[in-house]
Order: structure tokens, then sequence, then C-alpha cells
């Protein structure tokens, strides 16, 4: 198995932090724009695309209204995707960074992926 390589991507967001936090961190708030259903379950949490089988995935770590840190419990234990809230130091603007790990060769798909997700989140929250 290859190592995979930690990406960030960055986006501008026209809300709250606490807003945006709860879409971030809640099964109600996910399966608003990054998954078909959620539910949690003894600290596991089930994501669920067109009807597949469920992705489980555990959180590492959580600051409210600044991170959120899962991992897929089939990941390495140093991978992990990862949901921040940042400002703008001059403007004040609230920023998503997302952090994911990818092979090499599959990091722009994730990209695209992740761009994908971030519209349809962008579009819930009328930004």
């Amino acid at each position: 198995m290859s190592k995979k390589q930690k990406f960030t991507l960055e986006f501008k967001v026209r809300c709250s932090p606490t807003i945006l936090f709860e879409f971030l961190s809640t099964p109600s708030g996910l399966q608003e724009w990054f998954a078909d259903k959620v539910d949690v379950w003894e600290d596991i949490w089930s994501f669920t695309w067109s009807g597949g089988v469920p992705e489980k995935a555990t959180v590492l770590e959580e600051d409210h209204d600044e991170f959120i840190r899962y991992r897929w419990t089939t990941m390495d234990k140093a991978e992990y995707f990862e949901f921040r809230i940042a400002k703008t130091e001059i403007s004040n603007q609230t920023i998503l960074v997302i952090t994911d790990f990818a092979e090499k060769n599959d990091i722009k798909d994730q990209t695209q992926l992740w761009e994908y997700q971030v519209k349809e989140l962008f579009h819930r929250l009328g930004s």
C-alpha cells in the first residue's frame, strides 16, 4: 500500500462560523451536503451514499466553531479528514479549510469531489 499525501483546500464562506460548524459537525448538517444519510451510534459515524454500504468514521478531535477531525475506520492511523474554520486577518472573512489524504495520482480527482461537495454546502447555506 502506497503512502497517501496530505492536501488542503480553502474556500471563502459567507456565513457565521457557528452556522457553518453545524453543517460540518452534526448528522443533520452533514446530511444536507456531504452524504445522503448520516447516523451516529456509540461514537461511530455512518455515512451512506446512494443507498450503498455505510462508510464508518470516528471523530478524532473537535473544538466547537473551530474545527472537527474525522478518520474513516479503514484509514491508516496517521490519516484523517478535517474541516477547519478560519478568519482572514484583514477582512475577517470566514474560510473553510479542508484537509484530506489521497494517493498522489488521485489528488486532482479528490479535489474535484471536494469542490463539488462544497458547492452543495454553499447552496444549502445560501452562500
